[in-house]
């Protein structure tokens, strides 16, 4: 008797790890659009100032049409990624994003000239801006509360782990085809693309899309499939939460008052997140080292280092996540980037070491791996209720996306090294990203939630929507 019950309980172990990694997998290929978000965000850095001399643009024809104009396809995606999501499912959308991503990618590498380029730069965007809407709340909503945080990070992971790819490629890829070696950085990104889309068709719907489209039976299946052990309880939790933010009196659309606390964290961690300069520094950092005094392959070089840096420490930030929780880390990221934009301002004001110059872009890298980088795709997929969470993501990625367009727009008028507002020296924009950094420090010691080990219902009422 023993012996057998033995026997059930390693086989219920067993498949119980089976539907943990089946979790895992699924949550992995979903956040797989994000490895094409980092690859894209990246490897214009390649292309910057090859397309300028190709092409003889002004700074701000460059900044917009060339640098930023993916960027502004990223808003439109983020703002209009929320209602295809909410109405059609994550899974339907995640699909469409691969082939927007496929696209792109060709037609970039292709464009004869820089108008046609931009359009597919723009077409690329939309993608990466639809993706960060769907990605994250889909793993949001397959995941449990022990897991969410490294889950819904990995998306994060994959930004992270395709700029380094793309440093590297851009590195190995210098010089072939001459001139035209940029097409080979862009077009390669063709093969991520494809791989995606061929894996997203085989994750199932998010069981919580599922329950509040009246798909009982449909959600039931996939909560087995990912290892829930009470799905009872779990799909009367779902719809408890759907309730409570369908009955509310105070209710009357998604800017509503009682939406008011979340809307504005979701807001506040967006836009600190890129006036950080974390954009600033990863779409220019080749142009940056050489402000500093390295060789344009030397520049090159030393950008994977920085690729390199905020792999190592995003694996630091998946650990500590649901460890230390997302008020933690922003705390502890608020502090490293202090320090680091302090000292990359000191040593270009100073004209330090390139060497030092690159450490302390690196420590600026590690600082927003292990914060702003861990936490903001996790913190926004969760703090909204389940009936406007693809609303919810879409405002919080659509605010992140239109600083980032922004700050990348006008950045060649500041640091183009001969029209440049700041030709001489760079140094005032590292203190100004250093000041803004101050403030996102009182604002997460003030008004930041913790929310780590909380079901997505328990969140919602810890911020008053019930």
């Amino acid at each position: 008797m023993h012996i057998e019950k033995s026997s059930e309980t390693s086989a219920a172990i067993t498949a119980q790890a089976q539907k943990n990694n089946s979790l895992f997998g699924i949550s992995l290929i979903a956040a797989l659009a994000g490895f094409i978000f980092g690859f894209d965000t990246v490897v214009i850095s390649g292309a910057d100032k090859p397309i300028q001399e190709l092409w003889h643009t002004s700074p701000w024809f460059h900044g917009f049409f060339i640098m930023s104009m993916a960027l502004w396809g990223t808003v439109v995606g983020a703002l209009c990624g929320g209602w295809p999501t909410q109405k059609y499912g994550r899974k339907k959308v995640l699909i469409w994003i691969g082939v927007l991503f496929t696209v792109s990618s060709i037609g970039s590498a292709l464009a004869p000239n820089p108008y046609i380029f931009s359009f597919f730069r723009f077409i690329g965007g939309l993608g990466i801006g639809i993706s960060s809407v769907a990605a994250p709340t889909y793993v949001s909503e397959i995941s449990t509360p022990a897991s969410r945080g490294r889950l819904v990070a990995m998306y994060q992971f994959n930004i992270v782990f395709a700029i380094l790819v793309a440093y590297i490629s851009n590195y190995l890829l210098k010089g072939i085809g001459g001139v035209n070696d940029w097409r080979w950085m862009l077009g390669v990104m063709t093969i991520p693309s494809l791989i995606y889309s061929v894996l997203v068709f085989t994750i199932p719907e998010s069981p919580r899309w599922l329950v509040t489209k009246g798909k009982e039976a449909e959600a039931r299946k996939v909560l087995e499939q990912i290892g829930i052990i009470n799905i009872d309880e779990e799909i009367a939790g779902i719809k408890a939460g759907i309730q409570h933010e369908t009955s509310g009196s105070n209710l009357s659309g998604f800017f509503s008052a009682r939406h008011k606390t979340i809307l504005w964290l979701a807001f506040f961690v967006a836009f600190f997140n890129q006036w950080s300069g974390i954009n600033f520094i990863l779409y220019y950092a080749p142009r940056i080292l050489e402000r500093a005094g390295l060789a344009a392959k030397d520049s090159l070089l030393s950008s994977i280092t920085i690729g390199g840096t905020n792999l190592v420490f995003t694996f630091v930030g998946l650990y500590l996540i649901d460890r230390l929780g997302r008020k933690t880390l922003l705390l502890i990221g608020s502090f490293g980037y202090i320090i680091s934009l302090m000292a990359v301002a000191w040593c270009f004001y100073s004209h330090a070491s390139p060497g030092l110059l690159t450490f302390f872009l690196a420590m600026f890298i590690a600082a927003h791996a292990v914060g702003q980088g861990a936490v903001i795709w996790v913190f926004i997929s969760e703090i909204f209720p389940n009936k406007i969470r693809a609303l919810g993501q879409s405002f919080g990625a659509s605010t992140h996306w239109v600083f980032a367009a922004i700050i990348t727009l006008i950045s060649p008028v500041f640091i183009d090294k001969d029209n440049g507002i700041l030709k001489d020296n760079p140094w005032p924009i590292f203190a100004f990203f250093a000041f803004m950094m101050v403030l996102q420090l009182i604002w997460v010691i003030t008004k930041v939630p913790e929310t780590k080990g909380k079901s997505l219902e328990q969140i919602q009422q810890q911020l008053g929507i019930e």
